[in-house]
């Protein structure tokens, strides 16, 4: 019933993203037919000028010269547009992504709740059951017949009820919910060279390669006070 509840909302809020995409694609092919022209304009005033550079006077080649650079600006100013919609195409699809990992690591959270908790159920339920049978022993005994009622209480027996709390663990294990490839153009980070997930801290040298470590790579259980640096910069540091 989980696992329906967290599908629905997910689909429901990457409906649009198909479209949204299509429109970002095609905005960026736009400006791409768009800079293409502008470089083909940029090359025919540049073969009019060496062509006519002798003939021209000073006013008209600087004239001819600044037709140029506006069309070198605007080309660039395509490519900044260009850009900009590249990187709010990736931050569109890397918000799904984050939101994705941050359900499934609340799943398998859930599972495990169940799982303890079918399994404190298990133990109850043993623990009801030699109760009853101790009970179904002594009344038993009382009327002659208490080697029967031992033989029910015998090891033998016991192990029968063993498989409660095995059967219950045993369906599904929740690691197996993130067990999935990584997107390979997602970046990665740390010693490790994996992708961001749970906890992590950014190193204080402005210049760190890394710059983001997972807490459990650099033996953090807790954000420290201050500045931190990580084991690379640190060792740098001493050497200065």
């Amino acid at each position: 019933m989980a696992t329906a509840i967290y599908l629905e909302h997910y689909l429901d809020s990457i409906e649009n993203l198909p479209c949204e995409l299509q429109r970002n694609f095609t905005l960026m092919r736009d400006l791409d037919n768009r800079t293409e022209e502008k470089k083909g304009e940029i090359d025919k005033l540049a073969e009019e000028y060496i062509a006519n550079v002798k003939n021209l006077a000073s006013e008209q080649r600087v004239e001819h010269l600044q037709k140029i650079q506006n069309a070198y600006s605007k080309c660039k100013e395509f490519s900044d547009d260009k850009v900009q919609l590249a990187m709010q195409t990736y931050e569109m699809v890397d918000k799904h992504i984050r939101r994705l990992d941050a359900d499934l690591a609340r799943f398998e959270n859930e599972l495990k709740e169940k799982l303890e908790l079918s399994g404190y159920e298990s133990a109850d339920g043993r623990a009801m059951k030699k109760s009853d049978m101790r009970s179904q022993r002594d009344k038993r005994g009382s009327r002659g017949r208490g080697r029967k009622g031992s033989d029910e209480d015998s090891p033998r027996k016991k192990k029968k009820a063993s498989p409660d709390l095995s059967d219950a663990l045993l369906p599904m294990q929740p690691s197996d919910v993130l067990d999935m490839p990584v997107d390979p153009n997602e970046p990665t980070y740390c010693l490790c060279h994996q992708v961001s997930y749970g906890e992590m801290i950014g190193c204080d040298n402005p210049d760190c390669p890394i710059e983001w470590f997972h807490f459990a790579c650099v033996d953090l259980a807790t954000k420290p006070k201050g500045k931190w640096f990580c084991p690379r910069c640190t060792q740098d540091r001493k050497k200065k």
